[in-house]
């Protein structure tokens, strides 16, 4: 569709950045707070772990006056579980509460509206050694864990997300959360009850929320990619339609309808991976949690074909997809460019991501990652000149205001990341902020921030609100 006029960006529109806790803080173990399955893992070969990170723990005022200098008018960051509850339930930890109180509060400061992720992939390590989402009392934890958060942070803090990327638990869950299911007769349907499992808490804290903040609202946070068909091929067809339903509508038809995708349903059942732990009562409450938005992260699209007979399955991680057996086989793209780090690039994909899910759920949309993972070289003079970073932001950008311009309700914009921080595969040398944190993998070096070249060109984003991309 093409436009003659385009339609600007709203107004209020929520420009802004995210990061995570536990690749952003540091501070992992000391001032209270306990042990998070990142914490336990052991990181990928030649990576760091994260028990300084950025340090944001200890350099939040810097950061937050940073962002407000780039006029951001939302933060995304997400609330450490084992900060606020080091045993993931019961004792508080208070001066983790007053940690997140004290960084809400620099936010407001400077006129940026806190958006909080309620879990990003930091299960409280006491939790997972009890069986951790696979444990239904997992449930209660983290209805527990929100109540504490929406009581203690709810008066300042508007915008809420659920679960960052359950998607990406469930498909690469050894490679996320590093959860061996070696270990299982059928480890399908040992994900598929974890998943379940988070499905429910989900939907409980949505309640919640709407319960005790009535004024605020909340959304789930997947990472949303539009899957197309290799070939025009028929069952190429057929192959992306299961794994746009495995990878994408599973969890936003529950999110927002109550209801299991019905052809991730089927593969289920040919898997004999149905959830048995589905218990009475618990559709009737997924049905009554109603989002009020849809959040989701977004690097690229992926693109599959139909498996031939007996052709093995293979894993993958948040973009490089999988194959399995008899229902879709990842494919590379060649009309696609890839970052340093194989990535495929893929912007106006975001413009046809963001067209299907708003045709499909009829809801506001806000995004919560977007952004170029590279190799940044600090110079002598303390610049960064990030061209390829500028680049990438800018075409995701017109492409989302030509969705806007297709009646796509938009919401914000929150690309990866605010300051660099530790990649979950690949340490601190993918660097993906606007701010350049001065550390190598294993040497701390004094940690001082820089503005890279991006960092002035989104500011000029923000103040035009999206007219000057140039």
């Amino acid at each position: 569709m093409l436009h003659k006029t385009l339609k600007q960006f709203p107004k209020g529109f929520l420009w802004g950045a995210s990061t995570s806790a536990y690749q952003v803080e540091g501070a992992s173990l000391t001032n209270g707070k306990g042990p998070s399955v990142q914490d336990v893992k052991t990181p990928p070969a030649g990576t760091s772990g994260f028990e300084v990170a950025a340090d944001q723990y200890h350099h939040y005022k810097e950061d937050v006056a940073l962002m407000g200098e780039m006029g951001f008018r939302t933060y995304r960051f997400s609330i450490s579980w084992s900060r606020l509850l080091p045993e993931g339930t019961g004792r508080v930890n208070q001066e983790g509460v007053d940690y997140y109180n004290a960084l809400i509060d620099e936010c407001l400061k400077y006129g940026i509206q806190p958006l909080v992720t309620m879990y990003h992939f930091d299960l409280p390590a006491a939790l997972e050694e009890r069986g951790g989402w696979a444990n239904r009392a997992t449930v209660d934890a983290f209805v527990e864990f929100s109540e504490l958060m929406f009581r203690s942070f709810g008066d300042r803090v508007r915008y809420w997300l659920t679960i960052n990327e359950q998607n990406m638990m469930t498909l690469a869950a050894e490679a996320v959360m590093g959860i061996d299911f070696s270990k299982f007769d059928n480890p399908n349907k040992h994900v598929y009850e974890m998943n379940h499992n988070m499905l429910l808490a989900q939907a409980k804290a949505m309640c919640l929320c709407h319960q005790m903040l009535p004024d605020a609202k909340i959304g789930p946070a997947p990472n949303i990619a539009l899957v197309y068909p290799a070939s025009n091929k028929p069952e190429d067809i057929l192959a992306a339609q299961n794994f746009n339903a495995l990878r994408n509508w599973l969890y936003l038809d529950m999110a927002v309808y109550g209801i299991y995708n019905n052809l991730v349903w089927s593969w289920l059942e040919e898997q004999d991976a149905t959830p048995e732990n589905i218990q009475v009562g618990d559709m009737e409450i997924m049905r009554a949690a109603k989002p009020d938005f849809i959040a989701f992260n977004y690097y690229s699209t992926a693109t599959v074909a139909m498996p031939g007979p007996g052709e093995a399955g293979t894993s993958g991680d948040q973009q490089r997809g999988a194959t399995i057996e008899g229902f879709f086989k990842a494919m590379p793209n060649p009309n696609l460019p890839r970052t340093e780090f194989g990535w495929e690039i893929d912007p106006i994909g975001f413009r046809n991501t963001l067209r299907e899910v708003y045709s499909r759920y009829h809801l506001p949309i806000l995004i919560t990652e977007n952004g170029l993972g590279a190799y940044d070289k600090l110079e002598e003079d303390g610049s960064v000149h990030d061209q390829y970073r500028i680049d990438y932001l800018r075409a995701h950008i017109e492409q989302m205001r030509l969705a806007i311009s297709d009646g796509v309700q938009m919401l914000g914009y929150c690309p990866w990341s605010a300051v660099d921080l530790i990649s979950t595969h690949e340490g601190i040398v993918k660097r993906y902020g606007f701010i350049y944190v001065n550390r190598d993998e294993f040497d701390l070096k004094d940690l001082k921030r820089y503005r890279k070249d991006s960092f002035y060109w989104y500011k000029k984003v923000i103040a035009s609100n999206g007219e000057e991309l140039g």
